[in-house]
């Protein structure tokens, strides 16, 4: 487990509880390994916090073969290996709503147990689990020492076949549904979002649905609204999911209202996509858009209001105008993101090393772009 500081001292940032493992991907396609990388949604949300100068603490397992170097080190378990997924690429359609591809968990590393969670409070807990490691009781212990729990449903619905391959089920079967009411927002891609009746659960909590290059819609018990997306030159849609709900959760926790958080989060998720793996953040639109959050804050002066512990999902004077803003930001990275992918691998054989900004680890490769959600 690890906390980090903020980086700088100009805003006070609340502290944030992430819950997840750190995994190993492997991609497969014609029986051949085309790539390995980092997994996990924790390593693209610290990422993102890292970015945001958002103070967190990371609650992760792995075993002793984990192969990644990080700033932000997890739990090692001697006795247990990482989790590892095989991603499939060629075996045609699967019946798990990941129509591009099977999924197969060779490894699970211990799930997170309530004792492994720090005793302290949190304003924000997120609970981001992608291999089943996620208990009923430990997202509970979570509702108990956090103020505002985000859940990402692939933690709740992913089961796992003898063989290992994933499948979904109904957000009712998962032994997480009673859970629903203490939980503050849900968030799931348009997939994941067939798995549950949107209707029923916005009752209870608010309910957030990414639709890749379309934006997101967030749902809440009196109201839904969409947010438009950032355009930007895919070359690998993994993560980008994650990487939102790093910035929408990063954008609440420096005081944005709800309608402006999902700006943030869909602008994450754009840069995002724009590399290979672990996207690395230029310093200098870093820079430009935590000074545009603060400008926007002090704009709007009833950002992220509680009342009677309530979100604000009003959309407020300027919206457009900071969704304009943050376009702009991305000018100043887009020649040297240009020269980092000018050479981008242009074959499943071919090998190009990417520095990442969390780990020195082994390259991953691009395999087409097929996929939009991590693994």
């Amino acid at each position: 487990m690890v906390t980090t500081t903020p980086q700088t001292q100009n805003n006070p940032i609340s502290r944030v509880l992430i819950v997840g493992n750190y995994c190993h991907d492997v991609l497969l396609q014609g029986g051949a390994v085309v790539a390995e990388t980092l997994g996990g949604a924790a390593s693209f949300i610290s990422n993102v916090f890292s970015g945001l100068s958002v103070s967190f603490h990371l609650t992760s397992k792995v075993g002793l073969d984990f192969k990644y170097p990080l700033n932000y080190n997890p739990i090692v378990v001697p006795a247990s290996k990482t989790t590892v997924f095989h991603a499939y690429f060629d075996l045609g359609y699967s019946e798990n709503a990941h129509l591009d591809r099977v999924l197969k968990r060779v490894e699970a590393c211990d799930p997170i147990n309530p004792s492994d969670l720090p005793d302290k409070r949190f304003d924000f807990g997120m609970a981001v689990g992608v291999g089943g490691e996620i208990l009923p009781e430990t997202l509970e212990k979570m509702v108990e020492i956090c103020d505002a729990v985000f859940v990402d449903i692939q933690a709740l619905i992913r089961v796992f076949e003898k063989n290992g391959t994933v499948k979904l089920v109904e957000l009712k079967e998962s032994g997480f549904y009673h859970l629903l009411p203490r939980v503050k927002f849900i968030k799931a891609s348009s997939e994941e979002a067939l798995f549950m009746d949107v209707e029923e659960v916005r009752q209870w909590c608010c309910v957030v649905v990414t639709h890749g290059k379309d934006g997101c819609e967030v749902y809440w018990k009196d109201g839904e609204m969409k947010f438009g997306p950032f355009g930007a030159n895919q070359i690998d849609p993994t993560g980008a999911g994650d990487s939102f709900l790093g910035g929408f959760v990063g954008g609440l926790v420096h005081g944005l209202v709800v309608p402006d958080a999902a700006l943030l989060g869909n602008f994450f998720g754009s840069l995002t996509v724009a590399q290979i793996g672990l996207p690395r953040f230029d310093l200098r639109l870093l820079q430009r858009v935590k000074d545009e959050v603060q400008r926007r804050k002090l704009h709007c002066t009833c950002c992220f209001e509680r009342r009677d512990d309530k979100l604000n999902f009003t959309k407020p004077p300027g919206h457009e105008e900071f969704h304009a803003s943050l376009a702009s930001t991305k000018l100043v990275s887009t020649c040297s993101i240009q020269e980092c992918q000018r050479d981008l691998p242009r074959s499943p054989r071919t090998v190009e090393q990417v520095i990442r900004p969390q780990y020195n680890g082994q390259p991953k490769l691009l395999l087409n772009s097929v996929f939009d959600e991590p693994i």
